[in-house]
């Protein structure tokens, strides 16, 4: 078996495979982590070994799951709930979409704490971009959900002749058997999804793209984000959230307004009036929201 670094960097393709790196890291954490401090509800893990300390992002107590026994059995249950979502049902249990976010928060957050530990932070964090957008592009699959990622080719004309911009697309959701957008022409009926880690940095390119993109192909553009959470840690025993959420309304009144903000872990200003109206957990988009967009 290669070690847990190795693992942990090597792209996953199936839902499968993230459990697996999942319970690994889980049974590997007890073993490092020396103490933690708690901050509105989220806990801040340290780790001493040799002399050196390293800290853990912090890690929501209600939604992560730290026994890999736990894990394992809540799997069992995911497991039924996935074949559920495959059959487009909308009698929810409210345990059901907590175990949803909760399941996929633990795969998540097991990773970037994997990589808090074992690896060089700024080597680790695109890695842990690139598991978060496998991830949820392997629910999605898993549920039966067409989709692929796109890099949409938009030509412009400039002194030196025609260029092309590449305005990429992290995923594709299609209503259909197969996605039909391509490089060139972008679905009216299907998604473009926006999967990061986090909006910080990143909010206002979701509103400029939809804006490109809507110019571009010459129709209305269904645009989503889908994000783990906005809450970083602030030196070695606080936490802040990183969601500029007055930002996000000047851009839905002013320039243009998103089909929904998801997030695993939302932070407290999205469950608030009126940022809840566009922001909810992502049990929300796959329970619910996904089929009202399809056909819409």
């Amino acid at each position: 078996m290669i070690s847990l670094s190795q693992d942990l960097q090597e792209k996953k393709n199936s839902l499968a495979e993230f459990e697996s790196i999942t319970v690994r890291v889980l049974e590997y954490l007890p073993n490092v982590l020396s103490e933690f401090k708690v901050k509105n509800g989220y806990k801040i893990h340290s780790s001493q070994i040799a002399g050196t300390i390293k800290y853990v992002r912090p890690i929501n107590q209600r939604l992560f799951i730290y026994s890999p026994e736990d894990f394992k059995t809540k799997l069992n249950d995911f497991r039924t709930v996935i074949e559920k979502l495959k059959t487009k049902h909308d009698d929810w249990e409210c345990w059901e979409k907590e175990l949803i976010d909760s399941v996929l928060y633990t795969i998540q957050q097991s990773i970037g704490a994997g990589f808090d530990l074992l690896a060089n932070p700024n080597s680790a964090r695109k890695h842990v971009g690139n598991r978060f957008e496998e991830l949820i592009k392997a629910i999605f699959t898993e549920i039966g959900i067409a989709n692929k990622r796109t890099v949409l080719q938009i030509p412009y004309k400039t002194d030196e002749g025609e260029k092309t911009y590449k305005c990429e697309n992290d995923l594709i959701l299609s209503p259909y058997s197969k996605v039909k957008s391509t490089g060139k022409h972008l679905d009216e009926h299907e998604i473009v999804v926006s999967v990061k880690t986090t909006s910080k940095d990143r909010m206002g390119k979701m509103f400029i793209d939809k804006i490109l993109l809507e110019r571009f192909v010459e129709h209305d553009q269904k645009v989503i984000g889908i994000f783990l959470n906005d809450v970083q840690r602030k030196e070695n025993n606080n936490i802040s959230f990183t969601l500029v959420s007055g930002l996000f309304m000047v851009y839905s009144k002013f320039l243009t307004e998103l089909e929904g903000v998801y997030y695993l872990d939302p932070p407290p200003n999205a469950l608030k009036e009126p940022f809840n109206k566009y922001m909810k957990p992502f049990s929300e988009l796959v329970t619910k929201d996904l089929w009202k967009l399809f056909s819409s």
